[in-house]
């Protein structure tokens, strides 16, 4: 397995793959799509900063894909640029546009605590729930019957991100890493309210209005809540402090060779 993690400006992404090309591919998109995103939002400011979905005149796949979840999760469409550039990202992994070759059997694409994956190989996905008593103990094990998916998680109390919910961390399991992303800020703005339990059944109700959600898991306080298909609870083993120095992302078991 190869592992490679880049930064560019606010974004900071992690690739994992069985091949070199893949994450060649992976990166070349990236920079080809943000520059996209850039360009668009320099002439429609409120695609940059509404918290409510707009109309977009653009023919960039980002920012198609970001408008297009943005309305089915009633969010402004920023709340998906993560997630809409990992899902980008995990495309080019896997096939070569030109040819349509598949380049890669194992795909991951961790951007921001957004992921996407399509992969015939397991792997380990941390839930980091900041001060909950929940922690890092918490895991799921997405299989190759789970892909492709996308996983995005939203938190009041963890991050830069603008929440105004309340709960510790809404992990949200969708058919893409842009809509889960999207999802995770609508369901998490929920979360609120002096009744934590009442909180957490609000928004799991929410849940099913979206359509394209495989399930979600909520924590908030001491108190948890789960609806839908969500992928096989796993417990992580290991030191805290290391598992975030790996932004509490724990996969494929063994050595990895780093790509530079």
């Amino acid at each position: 397995m190869i592992k490679y993690h880049f930064s560019e400006k606010e974004s900071d992404i992690t690739l994992i793959s069985d091949s070199e090309t893949a994450i060649i591919e992976a990166k070349k998109s990236f920079y080809r799509h943000r520059v996209a995103l850039e360009k668009y939002v320099q002439i429609d400011d409120k695609f940059l900063k509404s918290f409510s979905p707009v109309p977009v005149k653009s023919k960039e796949r980002v920012v198609i894909l970001m408008s297009e979840v943005a309305y089915a999760c009633d969010v402004g469409p920023m709340a998906a640029v993560a997630g809409a550039i990992a899902d980008l990202m995990l495309e080019a992994m896997k096939t070569k546009e030109e040819s349509a070759k598949l380049l890669a059997r194992d795909a991951l694409v961790e951007n921001g605590g957004e992921i996407a994956i399509d992969s015939d190989s397991p792997m380990k996905i941390a839930l980091y729930a900041g001060e909950n008593d929940l922690n890092l103990n918490l895991g799921f094990l997405i299989e190759k019957k789970d892909c492709p998916i996308g996983i995005g998680t939203s938190s009041a109390t963890i991050g830069h991100a603008i929440s105004l919910g309340q709960a510790d961390a809404v992990t949200i399991f969708a058919k893409n890493a842009a809509l889960a992303d999207a999802a995770a800020t609508r369901i998490a703005n929920l979360v609120k309210g002096t009744d934590v339990e009442k909180s957490i059944k609000k928004a799991l109700d929410a849940v099913d209005d979206i359509e394209g959600l495989r399930g979600a898991f909520i924590s908030r306080e001491n108190k948890v809540g789960q609806v839908g298909k969500l992928p096989q609870m796993i417990r992580i083993e290991g030191n805290k402090q290391d598992i975030l120095k790996e932004k509490a992302l724990n996969m494929f078991p063994g050595d990895f060779e780093v790509f530079k």
